[in-house]
């Protein structure tokens, strides 16, 4: 038997190979486009097949395709998808900047398989793609496949990050810790207070993502080749939205100007701003963690990370923040993803925006990563610390910043040579501050007191 088989399309004929379901202009992709060995993400396909089930749904309510046909294309998507189909969509991202080609994939199979379910041709171009176009469907999907990752995975993952850290703040909130700013000694905080401070940033991402929702919500689909819908049903966009509700639960609505989402990108890179945003949450909650661990002996060594493996292949011994550190790369590669998506988005040129795979799989990617890792930092790092009480207390009797409770009592001048004065006899504040005050040893204990210290305002 042949390895390969001829297809035919509008340019000619060439070779396909033999048991592939796509057809001849996939294969042109894959013989134009040997850049990177990456195909598009595989949320973007299975959102990608999840729309043209939803517009055979929508062209067969709508009498545009037989019933029967419209069902053996919804089915071929089902079959799809109960098995590993991504071996059936080679295209590299890097591609034509529409996603044609990416489009015509999915046309490809799906037409081969429908044919068979329906018993008579169904066409990749006059049925599968009808009333659709690729300058509508792509735009579509990359909002599609961002908003069921975004709903179904990246911020279920910040909610439990988010109340991770808050359980562990409850925790550890009885904790007196040395704050520090600069990375320097400053007032004392509780371990309480550091946490909850995460907790919030986390909430605060959640927030502004919540918010973005409706509008990556919005789909292009209905506008076709520039956002007139020539080729579309008037009711197509309505029925498409509706048949995509009921398959995914996530309330989808046509665009209120279709020309706006085919011709731009500014909601896909508004959604990257908004990841970018959390990576840097995340970067922050990571850093604190390896220097609170940093040591045991030589560093802070505030706490302990849950050891996780053997931290070098030389030194027995040692284990290092692995959680952090992988949580930090992750941030640092959501910021170099938005930085690729915001160029992406400044090729909208007049009618279309031309690298639309590339923004699609970076979102995808950034989405992901997040998601992931979120889920770590929260369940092998957060939750699982343990608290070095010793190494706390030590600090908190040394730090002569304490003394900054005493300003509204002997005066700054007074309070900041009391300090220095500490800091180079290394001694605690509160027997230098006896020395040299007529405070007694009890006033400044309970003037000095880091527990008290912790909640503010003018110490009496």
């Amino acid at each position: 038997m042949s390895q390969f088989r001829i297809e035919k399309d509008s340019m000619g004929e060439l070779q396909v190979p033999t048991n592939a379901l796509y057809g001849a202009q996939t294969q042109r992709a894959v013989n134009n486009f040997p850049i990177s060995g990456q195909s598009m993400p595989k949320t973007f396909i299975k959102a990608l097949l999840l729309a043209k089930q939803a517009a055979a749904k929508a062209n067969s309510e709508l009498k545009l395709i037989p019933k029967q046909m419209g069902q053996a294309i919804e089915q071929a998507v089902e079959a799809l998808l109960a098995e590993d189909y991504m071996q059936n969509f080679p295209v590299d991202v890097f591609q034509t900047g529409s996603g044609t080609s990416s489009n015509m994939n999915a046309n490809e199979v799906l037409s081969t398989l429908a044919s068979r379910i329906y018993g008579d041709t169904v066409g990749a171009n006059d049925h599968i793609n009808y009333g659709q176009s690729s300058n509508d469907i792509i735009p579509s999907t990359i909002h599609i496949s961002a908003a069921i990752e975004l709903s179904e995975k990246l911020l279920p993952a910040l909610r439990h990050l988010e109340q991770t850290t808050r359980e562990k703040a409850k925790e550890v909130e009885h904790f007196v810790k040395t704050g520090r700013t600069h990375l320097m000694d400053a007032m004392p905080v509780t371990l309480g207070q550091s946490l909850n401070a995460w907790a919030d940033q986390i909430a605060q991402n959640i927030t502004q993502l919540t918010l973005m929702q409706p509008s990556i919500q919005s789909l292009a689909q209905g506008g076709t080749a520039v956002g007139t819908g020539i080729n579309a049903d008037p009711a197509f966009a309505k029925a498409f939205n509706k048949a995509l509700f009921d398959k995914t639960g996530i309330q989808f609505t046509p665009a209120n100007n279709f020309f706006t989402h085919i011709g731009s990108q500014d909601i896909a890179v508004a959604l990257s701003g908004q990841l970018k945003t959390t990576a840097v949450s995340i970067m922050k909650i990571a850093n604190d963690l390896r220097w609170m661990n940093s040591g045991p002996l030589a560093g802070l060594g505030e706490i302990e990370l849950e050891a996780l493996q053997p931290g070098s292949s030389i030194m027995p011994g040692k284990v290092n923040p692995v959680i952090p550190e992988a949580a930090a790369m992750v941030a640092a590669q959501v910021i170099g993803n938005d930085t690729t998506i915001t160029i992406g988005g400044q090729s909208g040129n007049f009618e279309l925006n031309v690298m639309l795979p590339v923004i699609a799989k970076n979102l995808l990617e950034s989405i992901e990563i997040l998601s992931n890792v979120s889920v770590l930092l929260a369940d092998k790092a957060i939750a699982s610390f343990t608290v070095n009480e010793e190494k706390l207390a030590q600090a908190l009797a040394k730090n002569p910043i304490l003394v900054t409770a005493l300003n509204p009592i002997i005066g700054y001048l007074k309070a900041a040579e009391i300090a220095k004065l500490a800091y180079k006899q290394k001694r605690p504040i509160i027997d230098v501050a006896a020395e040299h005050t007529d405070l007694s040893k009890e006033e400044l204990a309970r003037l000095l007191d880091p527990a008290k210290l912790t909640l503010g305002g003018v110490q009496n």
